[in-house]
């Protein structure tokens, strides 16, 4: 807290010399009642403000004790669980081979043109499918 000259308690406490001319002493107490009655509640005002200051800092601290915990966790997790984009492109390919080669194993062989037919036979053509759908 700022280095305060006068606490509540000194401000109620001062006594002023009185003069033939000076100030009506009932006017100044008044004020200075209300000066005290200010100190206090900017005291209480900056007492709350600290409080909540503490109680969010340590809940910041908890926080992120919290998410290095979570996130050491999540280090030590064995590679055999996480996945990973590689895994659901090798997934998704054996699952387009399993469809879409079931479907070619099902038509009937297209007739190809005579040249093309000359250089490969119907075994040629399966091999190259079996090959495909090991890939």
């Amino acid at each position: 807290m700022a280095n305060l000259i006068f606490s509540p308690k000194d401000i109620l406490q001062q006594e002023f010399k009185t003069k033939m001319r000076g100030y009506d002493p009932v006017e100044v107490d008044e004020f200075l009642d209300n000066i005290i009655k200010d100190y206090e509640s900017y005291n209480k005002e900056i007492l709350a403000l600290q409080e909540e200051n503490d109680r969010l800092n340590a809940k910041i601290d908890q926080l992120s004790k919290n998410q290095a915990i979570a996130s050491r966790v999540q280090q030590e997790a064995p590679k055999s669980q996480t996945v990973t984009n590689f895994d659901i492109l090798k997934r998704l390919s054996n699952l387009e081979k399993e469809v879409f080669g079931k479907k070619l194993d099902q038509e009937e062989p297209v007739t190809r043109s005579s040249s093309y037919n000359s250089n490969y036979t119907n075994a040629d053509f399966e091999d190259d499918n079996e090959k495909t759908r090991q890939f």
